[in-house]
């Protein structure tokens, strides 16, 4: 059997350590043949491989990114994208499809399935917001960043008796932002599940410098959005998934901060650095899992089927039940753990 291999959406740690999983135990116990497709769904629109082989894969497992390349594209946003998909697959005698992807990928995923393409599919959100899966790879990594970006901020923050606004990923769920909130011992956290009150926010911070504490840290999701609707600066553009582009809603808020508190604000966008750089032990074995996993149910002929983790086992569930419905945060995590350090 000849099994291709693609990454698709946002890069995040783990990738390199999926791929290598699938390979390893692809070529060695199941005697598969494995071929990548360059830049996730695009390579597969216009049959631009990579050769894949143990030999190949040897050294990836600590490396950040994706040695296949990835992209955003959607096939069935192209013209003649969804049957360039399908002869591309045929002419590279491509018998099953791993997809490693979000949502989105997933998504294509679960579409060509429907129309006979044999596909396991791979959750893969730096987010952590995939319904199906407790947990996903990366996003331990990005937390791990951010929390050791805000232990920094700390000092320079109390050094010049500064407000700090940190903005983290985090579209439509706040998991990267309320874990490293609470990590990190910030003063306020801000994420896309419950729109804010800037004056709250400000009234806050005021409260807390009354009492001699002259530094604070305000965590803030990309996504988060204030209850007036008027302080998310957005470029207006969408990517082929209809996700509007975010980011720079640190910067609006900093200078909202300041001009209402009289208190100097700085901010800090983590941005990429959050997608780069070696995975964590952890997200490096649950990426290898998935990858072993997913192998496996191509041997198993489980198409259609995603990859999961529940209860800390590694099981299977439909394509369809994966990308139906975001995992938001928890909100007995934000209120109940989060809401008590606020202040």
């Amino acid at each position: 059997m000849r099994v291709g291999v693609l990454t698709g959406g946002g890069d995040c740690p783990g990738l390199n350590a999926v791929i290598r999983a699938v390979v390893r135990k692809g070529e060695m116990h199941h005697r598969y043949e494995l071929v990548g497709f360059a830049d996730g769904w695009r390579g597969v629109i216009e049959g631009r491989t990579i050769p894949l082989d143990v030999e190949r894969c040897r050294g990836i497992l600590p490396r950040g990114g994706t040695i296949l390349g990835t992209s955003r594209t959607n096939p069935y946003k192209v013209d003649g994208g969804v049957s360039a998909c399908h002869d591309s697959l045929a002419r590279h005698g491509v018998d099953a499809l791993v997809a490693i992807g979000g949502e989105d990928t997933l998504g294509v995923a679960h579409k060509l399935f429907s129309e006979g393409v044999q596909v396991v599919g791979v959750p893969k959100t730096i987010d952590n917001d995939l319904s199906a899966t407790e947990v996903t790879f990366g996003f331990h990594t990005a937390v791990q960043i951010a929390t050791d970006a805000i232990d920094r901020l700390h000092t320079t923050a109390e050094s010049h008796d500064r407000v700090i606004v940190c903005e983290v990923m985090g579209r439509h769920a706040g998991w990267i932002a309320a874990y490293a909130g609470i990590a990190g011992g910030a003063a306020e956290i801000l994420v896309p599940e419950e729109p804010f009150d800037i004056e709250v926010v400000c009234q806050k911070l005021i409260q807390r410098h009354s009492k001699g504490r002259f530094a604070s840290i305000v965590v803030v999701a990309e996504g988060a959005r204030p209850r007036e609707g008027s302080m998310v600066l957005s470029s207006g553009e969408v990517d082929q998934f209809g996700h509007e582009r975010l980011g720079g809603i640190a910067n609006v808020l900093a200078e909202e901060i300041e001009r209402r508190t009289g208190f100097e604000s700085r901010v800090t966008i983590l941005g990429h650095v959050q997608r780069g750089g070696t995975p964590t032990a952890f997200d490096r074995v649950l990426a290898t899992r998935f990858g072993v996993a997913a192998i496996d149910a191509v041997a198993d002929g489980a198409f259609g089927q995603m990859v999961a983790l529940k209860a800390g086992e590694i099981v299977r569930v439909p394509l369809g039940e994966a990308v139906t419905e975001l995992k938001t945060l928890e909100p007995s995590l934000f209120h109940d753990v989060a809401a008590i350090f606020f202040g």
